[in-house]
């Protein structure tokens, strides 16, 4: 399996680089501090078409591979994670619409969504079912030819600045996982309320919300995929999503490593620069290591996806290592700076209080190795 990138893609690499050195690098720690959404980078990031970079160019979209969208996502995290999981959340919604919806669907809802045009959110996540995404309790009852929906959503990434929102509801609550569907609903449908961004201790510019709804009707035609099987579409787009996800951990981890590097280079300690103890040596060699391994990992499940071939296991051993990875870069990455490193004059700082969510967000490390082990103790030879 080849791993290099092609010219298109590092050409995709070079243009998003420099987008994430010009636009948001600059304003990175006031937005974080301020926990102020990047409204005009997001809109300049829609008007590139980084939105829809793997959907179908006849759909809105950039009809690129899964590879270029982690090399995206890399490229942004390594700057502003807050930007990163803008996408992802968007991409998790437009990918649903994309992955099960019908051709009317795409046309109305897709193909906004993939040109950048709108903005969108994926609502799975409710108060009482985090882990256990199955046990969620928002209700759609049928109701003169569309759906009724009632109950509440957490933590919702663009929660409140989406235009189209996927959003899960049980539609047979005696049959548990197997009774939840999937609707398409507006960002201003009527009953849909929206709280405040969440106090967060990092990502504190991405939009994260509380999602109360309140008798919103739905049209019929708004239910997306078939009837109750709404849970099974989500967990495939939570396997994909755990490929970004993977991306952005190991954005934030560069960040980490080119930060130390720099850092020991320029820092002296017993007249001499840091970098040249073993003790920081060992470290940026532990740090390059695990995200180079990180990488890797990220590609090759990208890779499986591009190729049609069954990426689940692959995905989440992904994701396991790529965010256990970058929280022991962060705690690095803070004890080469030493005083420097808890301040937010320096932005490892702020990367550790990022790479805990990766071990959190698209399911926990907890889940992660229940999906691996699964996937091998059913797979035979």
């Amino acid at each position: 399996m080849d791993f290099e990138l092609t010219r298109e893609q590092i050409s995709l690499q070079h243009e998003v680089r420099e987008f994430a050195l010009r636009e948001l690098k600059a304003g990175v720690t006031k937005r974080d501090d301020r926990g102020e959404f990047p409204a005009d980078a997001i809109g300049k990031m829609q008007r590139m078409g980084l939105m829809g970079v793997v959907f179908p160019v006849e759909s809105g979209g950039k009809g690129l591979d899964c590879i270029s969208y982690t090399v995206v996502v890399e490229e942004l995290s390594r700057i502003d994670a807050a930007a990163a999981i803008t996408l992802l959340a968007h991409t998790l919604c437009s990918n649903q619409i994309f992955s099960c919806g019908s051709s009317e669907q795409k046309r109305k809802y897709l193909t906004p969504l993939a040109s950048g045009e709108k903005l969108g959110a994926w609502a799975l996540t409710e108060p009482e079912a985090g882990s256990d995404a199955g046990a969620i309790r928002t209700v759609a009852r049928p109701d003169s030819g569309g759906w009724v929906l009632n109950g509440n959503k957490f933590f919702i990434t663009n929660g409140s600045r989406a235009d189209t929102l996927v959003v899960m509801a049980s539609t047979d609550s005696s049959r548990g996982s197997k009774g939840i569907s999937a609707f398409i609903v507006d960002g201003d449908t009527p009953g849909l309320k929206k709280g405040q961004n969440l106090d967060k201790l990092g990502f504190r510019s991405s939009d994260t919300v509380a999602l109360f709804l309140e008798n919103v009707r739905v049209p019929g035609e708004n239910l997306l995929g078939e009837l109750n099987e709404g849970f099974t579409g989500a967990m495939r787009m939570l396997d994909e999503g755990r490929i970004g996800l993977a991306a952005m951990a190991v954005g934030i981890g560069r960040g980490c490593l080119e930060e130390s590097v720099a850092y020991s280079r320029k820092r002296h300690a017993f007249g001499q620069a840091i970098g040249d103890f073993q003790a920081i040596q060992g470290m940026l060699s532990d740090m390059a290591t695990e995200i180079d391994a990180a990488r890797l990992l990220t590609r090759r499940a990208a890779r499986l996806r591009d190729e049609g071939k069954r990426f689940k296991l692959e995905a989440s051993m992904a994701k396991l290592f790529s965010s256990e990875a970058v929280v022991r870069a962060a705690l690095k990455a803070v004890q080469i700076h030493g005083g420097y490193g808890y301040i937010k004059a320096h932005p490892v700082e702020r990367y550790l209080r990022e790479a805990k969510l990766c071990e959190i967000g698209e399911g926990t490390s907890e889940i992660q190795r229940m999906v691996i082990a699964r996937e091998l103790l059913k797979n035979e030879g």
